[in-house]
């Protein structure tokens, strides 16, 4: 696994974790930048999913692939998901949702390096 991406992904969503705290004790819902810093951290999890592909492919995969492309595959989907239910729910709930959904990316992000080098 290319480390600089997954370092990239946990300190995004870690930034993206502490925004939304800071909006929920403030009793605010999320906003349309906090989503945009979302993308950011998908289209870098998209880029670790094309380096995942191509290191694989060249014999260099992950230890156990069932459980690396588990949890690969979980993190790419909990970001839009939280996204949608923050975008639909107009209270400080959203923000409460945007921050467990960052905190797990970071810790599924943690448990793919893990799996990557068969800890």
């Amino acid at each position: 696994m290319w480390t600089p991406l997954a370092v990239a992904v946990v300190a995004l969503s870690l930034v993206l974790a502490g925004w939304a705290a800071w909006r929920t004790l403030r009793d605010q819902p999320v906003v349309l930048r906090q989503l945009l810093l979302g993308a950011a951290v998908e289209a870098v999890l998209l880029a670790q999913v094309v380096v995942a592909v191509v290191r694989s492919a060249g014999g260099d995969g992950p230890a156990d692939a069932l459980t690396f492309w588990g949890y690969l595959v979980t993190t790419l989907a909990v970001l839009p998901v939280a996204a949608a239910w923050a975008f639909a729910e107009r209270t400080r709930w959203s923000s409460v949702v945007l921050l467990v959904a960052a905190l797990t990316v970071g810790f599924l992000q943690y448990r793919v390096l893990q799996v990557w080098v068969g800890a």
